[in-house]
């Protein structure tokens, strides 16, 4: 079994995994989408079946008083459209045994700081913080989607 972490950015798409036993998240690489993480999709799909994934886990940007805005709308109909082509691809698939990954989204509230901070105690220079802060912040965002699966 192993997840996967999506961290969806204006100029990156961060990927995180977990490990087989759903016990840690380690970064998995960017996809650069140029202003439109919807062109990120294909890519995922990828991941997906190379990795086996069971269970995307995608950041939902909400406002820090908790509402859903313009980020949070866009960060939905994504997921949404990630469950539309894995729906697809299920039924276009000759194999009986795929199993469609379910797709969770999950608050992703100052996860983005959060990594930054934890790129700081790595002691990685903040001008390299840019190419892999997206990738940390699926990391902080798969991490606790896994932390809490184990406290259920």
């Amino acid at each position: 079994m192993v997840w996967l972490g999506v961290d969806l950015g204006n100029a990156r798409v961060g990927l995180a995994l977990s490990d087989p036993e759903l016990t840690f998240a380690h970064p998995a690489g960017n996809i650069h989408v140029a202003g439109d993480y919807f062109f990120a999709i294909d890519e995922v799909l990828n991941v997906i079946e190379d990795e086996h994934v069971d269970h995307v886990i995608v950041g939902l940007p909400l406002q820090m008083d908790g509402t859903e805005g313009k980020s949070g709308k866009k960060a939905r109909r994504w997921a949404a459209n990630l469950e539309k082509r894995l729906q697809a691809e299920s039924e276009d698939s000759d194999s009986t045994e795929y199993q469609i990954p379910q797709v969770s989204l999950i608050d992703e509230r100052l996860t983005t700081v959060s990594a930054h901070r934890q790129l700081f105690e790595a002691h990685k220079a903040s001008n390299k913080h840019r190419p892999v802060v997206d990738q940390q912040s699926a990391v902080v965002i798969l991490q606790t989607a896994l932390d809490r699966t184990r406290e259920q």
